[in-house]
């Protein structure tokens, strides 16, 4: 099990972080996603370590960017 947090720049709404909530949550071995809009810090658990780079690019995908 991996754990790890990022803060994603850009949502402003209880849409925004359903969107980025759905579109990390997508990756193969996440296990769930837990986003604080008020200080943007989303919190990924994983069966197993994803590279960042995926992180962000499901964040992109959604419309926002990885502080």
């Amino acid at each position: 099990m991996a754990t790890t947090t990022y803060t994603v720049k850009g949502m402003t709404c209880g849409h925004c972080v359903s969107s980025v909530k759905s579109e990390i949550g997508k990756i193969d071995g996440v296990t769930s996603v837990d986003v604080d809009l008020a200080s943007g810090a989303v919190r990924v658990d994983s069966s197993a370590p994803v590279a960042d780079s995926e992180i962000a690019a499901a964040v992109d995908e959604a419309g926002y960017e990885v502080a």
